[in-house]
């Protein structure tokens, strides 16, 4: 076991990832966060539910993990997201736990950079809406008929509207069914939601999994570049495979071939 300052503070950042804000702000001592462990892992591993933001198409356009704001403005980590027993009812309810939240439920909101997104009937942006469904105007000033729940016309990079997606709570079985990937192993931490490796944080429509865009083909990958690619591609082209196995006998690494 490793001892000295650098060990204590990789030990409270586990904590922190396992624990989150179960301990109320006061840390819990050893045999507490011991017996803590043994109550809620095998829950976790057991019923683990995972959250996305998912376009019409079926695309998982955003992975939703421990630090991903609901419409609330408060993380996914501050959510109810271990159960016993997964509910019977859809769709699965994940209520926020900081003190004085109205918000029942878990609903994903996109942002622009730092920035909320502002509702297309009234102009107000959604952190001054009610956290509860149909998420109406909390302005004083701002009249009922006006805003009648928070809409925008916010457009995601997948192409569709962002009123178009829905925030999708599953368990494991529903999300295989559904042919989405699904993590292989049992994480003990806290909100993991739907990431399930490093390339979970990509956006859904770069991501090449069957969350995603899907995987590129070699046809795709063999086109030729036209000007409507990227201009690193367009300055230095990338020979396909099956030129270079055809030059060299065998398949060797592709290197970048700077055009003359």
């Amino acid at each position: 076991m490793a001892y000295g300052p650098k060990a204590a503070i990789d030990d409270y950042f586990e904590y922190t990832r396992i624990v989150g804000d179960d301990d109320g702000g006061k840390l819990f001592t050893p045999q507490e966060y011991e017996k803590y462990k043994k109550r809620v892992l095998p829950i976790r591993a057991k019923n683990r539910l995972y959250v996305s933001w998912t376009s019409p198409t079926g695309i998982d356009c955003k992975l939703i993990g421990p630090e991903t704001p609901c419409f609330c403005t408060h993380r996914y980590k501050q959510h109810k997201t271990d159960f016993e027993v997964i509910p019977s009812e859809r769709p699965i309810a994940m209520p926020c736990r900081a003190k004085g939240c109205l918000c029942k439920s878990y609903h994903y909101i996109p942002a622009m950079g730092s920035q909320h997104i502002k509702c297309s009937a009234c102009k107000h942006p959604s952190n001054e809406h009610s956290p509860k469904s149909p998420y109406k105007c909390a302005r004083s000033n701002c009249g009922s008929k006006q805003c009648q729940g928070f809409k925008t016309s916010y457009t995601c990079l997948c192409g569709e509207l962002a009123n178009k997606h829905q925030t999708i709570i599953e368990t494991k079985e529903e999300r295989e069914n559904r042919g989405h990937p699904v993590s292989k192993d049992d994480v003990p931490y806290i909100a993991m939601g739907g990431l399930t490796g490093f390339s979970s944080l990509a956006e859904g429509y770069i991501r090449c999994d069957p969350s995603g865009a899907g995987q590129i083909s070699k046809e795709q990958l063999n086109q030729p570049i036209t000007s409507s690619d990227h201009p690193f591609l367009r300055t230095y082209g990338i020979p396909p495979m099956n030129k270079i196995k055809a030059k060299s006998g065998k398949s060797s690494t592709c290197k970048l071939v700077k055009k003359q």
